[in-house]
């Protein structure tokens, strides 16, 4: 049965929360001065006398999703928690959760404009904002972690929209994301990946249980890291990259309020801030560092070497103009803007393909029939005598169907990093100011039933046969690496790692839960966020099943 909405106040959280509430009544009573006498309609064609009072909301600011225990759906699956998510920026389309929350989100946000900047809450096809009107909301809003993290929004993923962001992304696009770049780093991929099979192979000859989500996280980790650094890891003192690379994704996942209530920033209520600094201080250094030992190393190179990284073939463009046949704005590539860039990537590489892979690994352990599909499919491709090749991947057509279905139950990022709107814009009738932010809420979107059918909640990679649909951003049903201009540049480096190492363990190894653990009580608990893991470790005994 569901929870009735709760209120739940706490030592760490109630000040900042209060402080908002006033804020809030202060907008609130502001907003009946400014428009008496009271009016019967709205920007939104929402017909009332009085601005509705935000009670209801309050409460909703001083509840914690995180806390209840979420209703869990007829196969197992529980809710995803919204612990971060800001009330006035949820997206309609957002899954049910509680009825009593639920129903007082749809009674009162409709009806609600609170004026510390614009919100809304409209109901309307994604094609219209992610295709039809896609330049209008193709930016992105201001937000503290992206100005301490972004060197002043030098970056790519969280600057605004514009011809600088333009010329970035076709840089990056160009000389780091290309075809011919993802191919290079292939033996990069074949070395981490049968490294990692050797540690679970002898794992398994020792009967071991190993930690699935540790193991095949370190490794994709460790791939990328060395794709864009030329090794896995780099310390100074007793900072170390990878901490650092969890701690920028957390303070850019997390609900800050200074955000969306701009005057208390100075405050620091939840200490956001200090941390935003001293991360942004500690990556700042470890950058230095990599970047001074990379251009040591070139400066000392008798003859010119192929690249072996990222950050190679970055210094081998600096102080040179990102677009030579732009004559008009001439952006010369700085190490100012080498560092925004690589803190962008680390940020996408940490914890997006190695979520991906424990999530699809959770899945085919609670459903064998699939699992042993997949290994039939990979016996009949691959044979049982040698490990998966890059080349294998085109024929493994199964494999690819339950890699879609499993990133359409369980999307990297549950919501699409917010878009904000550059223009005004009328769309079904509702106008939308400038500067609105929008979320896409994507896992709600690959669950509706109306699009999914009856068994939209099932695992069933099946429903992907014989249709087109795929995951560049063109169906809209399913967009787990977003669509149209703000769509993710490196999808296919990313999808490349998740399929290979899937075929990999899939391919090499049998798994069994551990202790007698049944499939169904395996735990599928997610830890919300910017992105969406796992909320435990999935733990697993693997059996070596090749016959070298």
């Amino acid at each position: 049965m569901d929870r009735p909405l709760s209120i739940l106040l706490s030592p760490w959280v109630s000040l900042y929360n209060i402080l908002t509430a006033v804020a809030l009544v202060h907008q609130y009573l502001n907003y009946c001065i400014a428009n008496y006498p009271p009016t019967r309609n709205d920007s939104f064609g929402i017909s009332f006398t009085w601005p509705h009072p935000p009670w209801n909301h309050l409460c909703l600011l001083l509840h914690l999703p995180h806390h209840q225990k979420w209703p869990e759906t007829s196969t197992g699956s529980p809710r995803p928690t919204n612990n971060w998510q800001p009330p006035y920026a949820r997206h309609s389309t957002s899954p049910k959760s509680s009825p009593s929350s639920q129903k007082i989100w749809a009674h009162n946000v409709n009806k609600t404009r609170l004026r510390t900047s614009h919100r809304g809450f409209i109901t309307a096809r994604r094609e219209l904002f992610l295709k039809n009107h896609d330049v209008v909301f193709a930016s992105r809003p201001k937000v503290q972690a992206s100005e301490y993290l972004s060197y002043g929004s030098k970056g790519m993923a969280f600057t605004q929209y514009g011809s600088y962001w333009r010329t970035t992304r076709k840089w990056c696009t160009l000389h780091l994301l290309s075809a011919s770049k993802v191919e290079q780093f292939a033996p990069v991929r074949k070395a981490e990946l049968g490294s990692l099979v050797e540690t679970l192979k002898k794992a398994a000859a020792a009967g071991e249980t190993v930690d699935l989500s540790q193991k095949a996280g370190k490794a994709i980790e460790d791939i990328m890291f060395r794709m864009i650094f030329g090794r896995s890891n780099f310390n100074i003192g007793t900072f170390s990259l990878k901490p650092e690379a969890e701690e920028i994704l957390h303070l850019t996942g997390a609900f800050n309020v200074s955000d969306y209530v701009p005057f208390l920033a100075p405050l620091d209520l939840q200490g956001l801030a200090k941390r935003l600094k001293i991360s942004s201080k500690v990556i700042d250094a470890i950058l230095e560092k990599i970047i001074d030992e990379h251009v040591h190393q070139m400066t000392n190179l008798k003859e010119q070497q192929p690249h072996r990284d990222f950050v190679d073939v970055m210094l081998s463009l600096l102080n040179k103009p990102m677009d030579p046949h732009d004559e008009e704005h001439k952006y010369i590539i700085e190490r100012t803007n080498i560092k925004a860039i690589l803190v962008d990537m680390v940020s996408a590489a940490f914890d997006t393909s190695a979520t991906a892979v424990e999530w699809t690994m959770a899945e085919l352990l609670r459903h064998p029939r699939v699992m042993f599909n997949l290994q039939q499919e990979l016996e009949n491709v691959v044979g049982r005598n040698r490990m998966v090749e890059e080349s294998d991947l085109p024929n493994l057509i199964y494999l690819d169907m339950v890699i879609k279905e499993s990133l359409r139950l369980h999307p990297v990022a549950p919501l699409l990093v917010p878009r904000e709107s550059t223009d005004d814009i009328t769309i079904n009738g509702h106008f939308i100011p400038k500067k609105s932010r929008i979320l896409v809420n994507v896992w709600a979107m690959a669950r509706d039933s109306n699009v999914w059918s009856d068994n939209a909640e099932e695992f069933f990679p099946e429903r992907f046969k014989d249709n087109n649909i795929d995951l560049r951003g063109k169906h809209f049903q399913l967009i787990p690496f977003g669509s149209g201009r703000r769509g993710c540049p490196g999808m296919q480096l990313g999808l490349i790692n998740v399929r290979l190492a899937l075929a990999q363990l899939v391919h090499c190894f049998e798994w069994q839960l551990p202790d007698g653990m049944s499939p169904a009580e395996l735990d599928m608990g997610e830890k919300f966020g910017l992105t969406m893991p796992r909320a435990n470790h999935l733990l697993v005994k693997p059996t070596y099943r090749l016959l070298d």
